[in-house]
Order: structure tokens, then C-alpha cells, then sequence
């Protein structure tokens, strides 16, 4: 499909000679105006939009009711800081948050700008509650770029020449039932890896000492990996044991993804402290951390938060992003959206023997692409081969995992079901394609 995208090219021409090389392209997609799941470039064309701005538009592009109520915002305040100035807004939206994301009898909320941001300040609330310093991570976490939280995130190659990173930071296998579990069931599988992570209170570092765990119940740029129930369980345990605080990272998760407000309550396993962001605001930058009461009190003031914790802009979005995922039953429809892509791709793998693995929770869902049916051999080339085919094609996708072979399905989750199907068949022909191409 021979396309005229001189515009396109342009506006990437200008883009390399301003914009830092470091800062990623994940998809050579542009935009000119977006509404629901679909994004219009600059050509005018139309694209049906599968990476949701790295799950982060779950309620559409440019929801009107979030237009309006920011609308209406930007009238009155842009910004005074939470820290020197008490808003409405603010308090409304950590009233929301507490409510449908309880920790425990009672809950407190602070509210920040990135999830990274949240990644920091959760550790530093656990550490301040614990009087402990270290903390336990997992292989294939991406927790974010800032300080902590790039020491916290696994993959390498985001990390090149950028140490020394923080200290008193380890690092456990997640327990990646699909490609580690070999001749084992999920039960065997599950029982090796509780017997790791207690283990590691041997070999790895000492438990008196460890602050928090942190953990994504299903991993996002590590391959949409979920956690097994069993070992979510375990390690619930094992932090009540040692009085280690549970934080759950529910950044990429959040907000309807999974078919609840975070992939924990499908669980029924509940962290200390959790960090949220993405979809939580339709796009505008605002991230939360939410705790058990007692613990998010044990940060002494001053020590968590900075200039734009909570821009009132940012919080009305959230606020009304909530209340309309509420009114059209967004958690119902990522059961819905979620069974129609795994329906699909289930069957393509019957004829795919690439694909190695479909797997997510609710509209979570990635498609792990290996050779010879080998989950430890990642086939990487192909994605990029897909993901290239499918943009031509009016498809946005993203490739995800260590070795990027993981396609990552992030649709807005309002997207209609012709839509849907559209997409699916879109990708699933660009799949078929680069098979036959190898």
C-alpha cells in the first residue's frame, strides 16, 4: 500500500535535527488530531490506535467529558502547588482513588506527576515506615527512568552509561511461568520459585534489612507477563513474615486495563502501598501513590511530593476520567474488548507455530513470538517486521520484552468492535506475512 506521507517525512526530517536522539521512536506513526481508538496523521489518513499511547488513553482519545471538565478548569487556575495553596480538586480526586482502590480499614492517597515519580516516592514512604534501606526487584520490571526507579527497572539497554545507580537494590527472577516453567506444571513451578524467593533471605540479602518489595503483578514493557496467583500469594506471606512492605506498581495495569482499577483486586491480593498513572488521566501527566493509612503517615513532611504534585488541570482530568469509566462500565468492556483479542489470536496460533504464547488478563494481552517453539529462543526480528507492516497498513502497534518478540495489544479500551476486528485482521495478516517472509 503505496502511501504520500511527505508530510510525515518532514516532520521527522525536523524532528532529527532538534529533538534528542535519545528520546525513543517506538512507531513512525504521526498525529494531527485523535478521538476514541482511532488517530488521524498528518496525511489525513486514519489509524486505528492498538498502543493506546502506551496504555495510557483506556477511556479514548480526547473523552468529552475530560475535555470539558479541563476545559472548565483552565478558566479558573493552572497552577498555585498543593504545597502552598489547599485546592478542591485535589482532595476530590484522592477521595476517588481511596474509594475504589482501598488498602486495608483506612486509605491515603498522594498524588504526583509521572509513574516514576510514584515509584520513587513509594519507596521512600516504605523505607521511612520500615527505618530499612533495601529493596527487592524482579528481572524484566520497568519501574520507569528516574534515579530509583531506573536502578529498579531491569532491561539493560535503558540504562547504558547511566550509573552509578542507587544502591541496596536486588534483583529476583519473576517468575515467568511460560518461558522458565521447562517439565514443570504451574504448581511445581510455582513451589521452585516461592523456595527462590525464600531463599533469598540466604543468599541475597538480609530480610531485617529490606524495606520493600516491589513487583508488577503483570509485567508491562517485561512482556505483559502475569504473576501466577499462588506466588502473589506467597509473596504476600513472606512480607507479612518479615515485616517488609508488598508495593504493587500498577502503572501500566491500571484503570480498567485488566477489567479492574488494578490488576490486584483480580488477584485478591492486596499491596501496602501501590503507584498508578497512564490511563489515570487521559493522557495528561498525573500519577498517584496509594497506601494503608499508617504507613503513607510514617513519611515524615516534607519528604515526598515537589512543585506539580497534583497540577489541578491534571485532577479535574483524572477525577472525570474516573466518573466516565464508571458511567460506560469501562471495567465490563475490557472483559468484553479482552475476549474478542484472545479469541482471535488463540486461533492464529493453531496455525502459527511462531507464536509461542497468548497470554494477559483482561485487554492486557501480548503475543510472545519465538523460534522452533522454543520459549527460550525470542524471535525479535519478526516483531519489528510487524509492527513496520501494520503501520503501513493504518495499525499502531508496540513491541515489548526483553527482546522485544513480545507484540502488546493497549487499544483504547471504547473502541467499537468493528474497529476491533478491523485491527485484528490487520495485524493478523501482517503476522501471516513476515512468517511467510522468513
Amino acid at each position: 500500500m503505496i502511501k504520500d506521507l511527505t508530510k510525515s517525512q518532514d516532520l521527522f526530517n525536523r524532528r532529527k535535527i532538534v529533538v534528542a536522539n535519545g528520546v525513543g521512536v517506538f512507531n513512525t506513526a504521526t498525529v494531527q488530531q485523535a478521538k476514541g481508538a482511532i488517530i488521524i496523521d498528518v496525511e489525513g489518513r486514519e489509524l486505528i490506535d492498538f498502543a493506546g499511547g502506551i496504555g495510557v488513553v483506556n477511556a479514548g482519545h480526547c473523552p468529552e467529558p475530560v475535555v470539558e471538565a479541563i476545559r472548565e478548569q483552565a478558566g479558573k487556575y493552572l497552577h498555585t502547588s498543593f504545597n502552598v495553596v489547599t485546592y478542591e480538586p485535589y482532595i476530590q480526586l484522592c477521595e476517588e482513588l481511596a474509594e475504589i482502590l482501598p488498602h486495608g480499614e483506612k486509605t491515603k492517597v498522594m498524588l504526583v506527576s509521572t509513574g516514576a515519580e510514584a515509584v520513587e516516592n513509594a519507596i521512600k514512604i516504605a523505607r521511612q515506615a520500615t527505618k530499612k534501606s533495601a529493596v527487592l526487584c524482579y528481572t524484566g520490571a520497568y519501574h520507569g527512568r528516574t534515579m530509583m526507579a531506573m536502578t529498579l527497572t531491569s532491561k539493560v539497554s535503558y540504562k547504558y552509561n547511566c550509573g552509578p545507580f542507587a544502591p541496596e537494590v536486588y534483583r529476583l527472577p519473576f517468575p515467568n511461568f511460560y518461558r522458565y516453567h521447562g517439565e514443570s506444571d504451574l504448581d511445581k513451578f510455582v513451589d521452585i520459585e516461592l523456595k527462590r524467593l525464600h531463599e533469598s533471605a540466604l543468599n541475597l540479602v538480609d530480610v531485617t534489612e529490606l524495606a520493600a518489595i516491589i513487583i508488577e503483578p503483570i509485567q508491562g514493557e517485561g512482556g505483559f507477563n502475569p504473576v501466577p496467583k499462588r506466588y502473589l500469594e506467597g509473596l504476600r506471606a513472606f512480607c507479612d513474615e518479615h515485616g517488609i512492605m508488598l508495593i504493587m506498581d500498577e502503572v501500566q495495569s491500571g484503570f480498567c486495563r485488566t477489567g479492574h482499577w488494578a490488576s490486584w483486586q483480580h488477584y485478591g491480593v492486596q499491596p501496602d502501598i501501590s503507584t498508578y498513572a497512564k490511563s489515570m488521566g487521559s493522557g495528561l501527566p498525573i500519577a498517584a501513590v496509594v497506601g494503608k493509612a499508617e504507613i503513607m503517615d510514617a513519611a515524615a513532611p516534607g519528604s515526598i511530593g515537589g512543585t506539580y504534585i497534583g497540577s489541578p488541570i491534571c485532577c479535574v482530568a483524572a477525577s472525570a476520567t474516573i466518573k466516565y469509566m464508571k458511567e460506560i462500565n469501562l471495567n465490563e468492556r475490557a472483559v468484553e474488548v479482552g475476549n474478542i483479542i484472545s479469541s482471535r489470536l488463540n486461533n492464529l496460533m493453531k496455525e502459527c507455530p511462531a507464536i509461542g504464547d497468548v497470554r494477559g488478563i483482561g485487554a492486557m494481552i501480548g503475543i510472545e513470538f519465538v523460534k522452533n517453539g522454543d520459549p527460550r529462543q525470542p524471535n525479535s526480528e519478526i516483531c519489528g517486521r510487524i509492527v513496520k507492516g501494520c503501520a503501513e497498513n493504518g495499525l499502531i502497534v508496540l513491541s515489548a520484552g526483553t527482546y522485544k518478540n513480545v507484540l502488546r495489544i493497549l487499544s483504547p479500551l471504547v473502541i467499537t468492535d468493528e474497529q476491533l476486528k478491523k485491527g485484528l485482521s490487520i495485524l493478523e495478516n501482517e503476522i501471516k506475512k513476515a512468517l511467510n517472509n522468513i
